[in-house]
């Protein structure tokens, strides 16, 4: 776990609703995550790496590695009243989410 204010990395994991077999309710999930993660910069986060898969076999529909500049970004990203006014959006499209913190290496630094 990092120190409070030291950057952290962050893999989130997103499912969603079974019934979300539906392209428009995976499209649902990737354009809630658009505008919620779009609100980052202003708390000194960024999305590093974001891929959409189909989320056949229980896989993830979408897995996101985000940085924060530390603990309190993260804090006020979270605490962010435009976020907290899309819950039931994201309630909504969301089933499931996964969030751990993993330490980014750049891959062109060799194995």
């Amino acid at each position: 776990m990092s120190e409070p204010q030291a950057p952290l990395s962050l893999c989130c994991l997103l499912w969603a609703h079974d019934d979300a077999a539906d392209i428009e309710r995976l499209r649902a999930l990737t354009r809630y995550e658009d505008t919620v993660l779009g609100l980052l910069p202003e708390h000194g986060g960024a999305v590093l790496n974001r891929v959409i898969g189909d989320g056949h076999d229980g896989t993830p529909h979408e897995v996101q590695i985000l940085r924060f500049a530390d603990r309190s970004a993260l804090d006020a990203y979270l605490a962010d009243p435009r976020r907290a006014a899309l819950a039931g959006e994201r309630d909504r499209v969301i089933a499931r989410t996964e969030v751990f913190e993993v330490d980014v290496r750049d891959s062109s630094a060799g194995s």
